[in-house]
């Protein structure tokens, strides 16, 4: 998921000339007011009661609105942290772990202002709860959008400090001095004067019996003991060993299991079903209709798909059965000819066309994209007549709580989400409709039901990263820099189904990232959306949706814009970067580390990327060898500037990761459609990069002193257009059409 058009903490700016479209900073004022409205706050819920959690690890099972009166012999000051009289720390972490390390990283600012040691924490989920848990950037309790840094960077450092001044005061108040001459440390409050030190756990009736201070001073950068180090992961221990649990993990005692046949054709239902057969095998319980699918449900998984193979089934394909992606794609090229919704106008582009001296045009094209998780899609649930508990790891617990109230007809109380850690993510875990599915299976069925789709199931019913046709033209001076700068941007809207507020004036501000607030110097602009949606095909957010599209058309047709002015990109870039000095520092940085302008070998190709997204700067030099219209990636170097940072580690694994996955992406990611059905269904189909073709990967990070920015995406959304950058150099051959793989032979 992308963050929107946030306001980018690292002193950017909102685009000037903004029109109809949303800016950074008023779609930031929407999250504000929808966490306001919800009663949170960027302080989320200081002082509110704590939640009271199952400190198994891996879950938490609050339900409703997720709040309990403290326990006694709890020290708990704000909805983050308690203590017990035992001495143990549990951090309640308002994100979900999907293996962004929120689990270290977020731990490590409560802890640093709460002076304990990182390694003797306890790490729990927060359940669902907007009013504790609401992360203003995004407008409610989501994990998501590259904003888990931004959204706690204050706010959990807050909580650490408010709950070390209360243990300070408990102290200072027992020992009858000044809580100035009292400091923490290591888990205990400490009065030098006297030699005497307490034990925190010591302090936790005292404690609770005493007022949380309001906006107490944090730490300066200079202080730090903790933020800034390189830190091994927390949860890995639990990794490793096989005790964490996920989703995929969860078996409750008279569990049964559910196989799922759904409907192939996009809008299709399910006409009849012959299970005479299905019902002969030995552990099959019974077969459930639900909607455009159909169950078997089975004593253990062999049983159920067995018997889900012996059905006889039959569909209503409907209208759906004749979409194709020639229409889609006519389509899509139809609505290009139409004026779009105004995201940025600077200038006049008319007159600045006419008085150019070269003018480029260029139409790119991106295609539907599957999350592929390596955990599929799953959820396991019991619906009783008092209530319903539903296990699984989602991005959105209390979207789960919504569905499961909406099918069930109970209220939100009673509903009780078990969230665990999450087998990837990459934005399909926000989304809900594997819960809605899975309910309405176990409304029917009288013990726990564990859903699992099969991987064929998870790649043709995914929610696809949407398909855009980008028409793009630039005027360039007698230099060849550019003086005027259009850019039409034709696709679905994900904004519009999942957050409507934040649609507005016919503006999706995620489809316009990146486009619509460019890092270069360009007088004349006008940045247009013109909203396709591709019939009946689910669409929703896919690692950095609207900056991965964005970047791979601006930073390919900068390229095209320096080899027409014979220019090397490097120096084009340069050029224009004059006014965003942390973008042109990233660039200089990776082109150093890369040795641009050294001799590449024959065959091979060097290619350079420059992006601002998600509150950070990157600059990515990808070096490619093609060989009989197959690529390999030879290095990928990588400069990051994403503001203070937390923990290195994190941020050179998040980055690589990205890498890894813009790579698949790039090369070999494509869903296509023939007579309503999705073509692929497998890996052997929708390839994945494999560890003997991926390359070294280099991380550079910038020392900054501004706001944490996003890291969780951006490595992703800069190296698409880096790689086809370098295939140009290699080759000669410019595409503007991914995946790279389909595109090669015939550019």
């Amino acid at each position: 998921m992308s963050q929107g058009l946030l306001d980018a903490q690292n002193g950017a700016q909102a685009p000037k000339g903004a029109a109809a479209g949303l800016s950074r900073r008023s779609f930031l004022k929407f999250g504000v007011t929808v966490g306001a409205a919800a009663g949170g706050g960027l302080l989320l819920g200081f002082s509110m009661p704590a939640v009271s959690q199952d400190q198994k690890a891996g879950k938490s099972v609050i339900g409703g609105d997720g709040v309990e009166t403290p326990q006694s012999g709890v020290f708990a000051p704000n909805a983050f942290v308690q203590i017990d009289t035992a001495g143990k720390v549990t951090l309640i972490i308002p994100k979900v772990e999907m293996g962004q390390g929120v689990y270290t990283s977020i731990p490590m600012l409560i802890a640093e202002e709460l002076e304990v040691p990182l390694d003797s924490v306890v790490i729990d989920h927060a359940p669902p709860n907007e009013k504790l848990f609401m992360d203003p950037l995004l407008g409610g309790q989501l994990t998501g959008g590259s904003t888990s840094i931004r959204y706690a960077w204050e706010p959990m450092r807050r909580a650490g400090a408010t709950a070390r001044v209360v243990l300070i005061n408990a102290a200072a108040q027992q020992w009858q001095v000044d809580p100035a001459s009292c400091h923490a440390q290591a888990g205990q409050v400490l009065h030098a004067a006297s030699n005497r030190s307490l034990g925190y756990g010591q302090l936790v009736e005292a404690a609770a019996k005493l007022p949380a201070p309001q906006n107490v001073p944090l730490k300066s950068p200079q202080d730090f003991k903790v933020i800034g180090t390189a830190v091994k992961r927390l949860d890995s221990p639990e990794k490793v060993d096989g005790t964490a649990m996920f989703g995929l993990d969860v078996r409750v005692p008279d569990m049964v299991y559910a196989a799922i046949a759904t409907c192939p054709v996009f809008g299709g239902t399910l006409a009849s079903v012959d299970d005479t057969n299905a019902k002969k095998i030995p552990g099959v319980r019974q077969v459930i209709k639900a909607d455009n699918a159909v169950a078997v449900i089975g004593d253990h998984t062999w049983a159920a798909k067995r018997g889900l193979q012996a059905l006889d089934i039959k569909w209503n394909e409907g209208a759906g059965a004749t979409l194709s992606m020639q229409q889609i794609v006519a389509d899509l090229v139809d609505a290009s000819q139409r004026d779009g919704a105004v995201a940025r106008k600077d200038g006049d582009v008319g007159p600045a066309f006419s008085n150019a001296k070269t003018r480029v045009d260029a139409v790119y094209q991106q295609p539907f994209l599957a999350h592929a998780t390596m955990e599929p899609v799953n959820c396991t649930v019991h619906v009783r007549p008092d209530g319903c508990d539903v296990w699984l790891g989602s991005q959105v617990p209390t979207r789960v709580v919504d569905a499961a109230a909406a099918v069930t007809g109970l209220p939100k109380d009673k509903i009780v989400v078990h969230n665990h850690l999450i087998g990837g993510g990459f934005g399909r875990r926000l989304e809900f409709d594997m819960v809605t599915q899975a309910v309405k299976i176990a409304k029917q069925v009288s013990t726990p039901v564990k859903v699992v789709w099969t991987r064929e199931e998870d790649i043709q019913h995914d929610m696809y990263r949407p398909y855009y046709y980008d028409k793009i033209s630039a005027g360039l001076d007698a230099n060849g820099k550019p003086v005027a700068w259009q850019h039409r941007i034709v696709g679905s809207s994900v904004i519009a189904r999942f957050a409507p507020p934040a649609f507005k004036n016919g503006i999706d501000p995620d489809a316009v990232e990146v486009a619509a607030d460019l890092p270069y110097d360009l007088p004349n602009q006008l940045i247009e959306y013109v909203r396709q949606e591709p019939h009946a095909v689910p669409t929703a957010f896919w690692r950095g949706v609207g900056p991965t599209r964005g970047t791979f058309v601006v930073e390919s047709f900068i390229d095209e814009l320096a080899a027409q002015a014979k220019v090397d990109p490097v120096k084009y870039r340069r050029d224009l970067l004059g006014k965003t000095p942390r973008a042109l520092n990233v660039l200089n940085v990776a082109t150093q580390a890369a040795n641009w302008g050294s001799a590449v070998p024959a065959g091979q190709g060097r290619g350079v990327s420059v992006m601002h997204a998600f509150g950070s700067f990157f600059s990515m030099v990808v070096d490619v060898a093609v060989e009989q219209g197959e690529v390999s990636v030879k290095r990928v170097v990588c400069a990051v500037d994403c503001g203070m940072v937390v923990n290195p580690n994190t941020i050179e694994a998040q980055v690589q990761g990205g890498i890894i996955f813009g790579i698949t992406a790039a090369l070999y990611s494509e869903i296509t459609i023939k007579d309503g059905r999705v073509e692929q269904n497998n890996f052997t189909d929708y390839r994945m990069l494999r560890i003997d073709q991926t390359p070294p990967i280099e991380v550079h990070i910038v020392k900054s002193s501004e706001a944490p920015g996003g890291i969780g995406e951006p490595g992703t959304a800069a190296l698409a257009p880096a790689l086809t950058n370098a295939i140009f150099a290699a080759t000669g051959k410019r595409l503007r059409q991914l995946p790279v793989g389909s595109q090669l032979q015939t550019a």
